[in-house]
């Protein structure tokens, strides 16, 4: 288990951000941090996630509540285009007849 798990404070390094950062997205719900002997970790597949955060919260200069917005504005849009395709699908159904 504890290879899928990437220690904060490297990520931190790597990235080049606070752990406040970190801290917060955690305190929001956005991220889960996994606490082992004091150390502090994140699950490898909150990366891609966490990398996304990252770059709105620096390109767009969002606060984390904004980040909060935005990233459920983007899964509502996943959810849309996937119930989207599915109805498209349902409908070739009828039209090939």
């Amino acid at each position: 288990m504890e290879k899928n798990l990437i220690e904060i404070k490297s990520l931190c390094s790597y990235y080049k951000i606070e752990f406040s950062f970190i801290d917060a997205l955690q305190k929001n719900g956005l991220i889960q941090i996994v606490l082992i002997e004091q150390t502090q970790f994140i699950h490898y597949d909150q990366i891609g996630e966490l990398e996304k955060m990252i770059r709105l919260h620096n390109e767009l200069n969002l606060n984390i509540e904004a980040l909060d917005v935005v990233l459920n504005l983007l899964e509502k849009e996943k959810k849309l285009k996937q119930e989207l395709n599915t109805l498209k699908n349902r409908l070739r159904i009828y039209e090939n007849d």
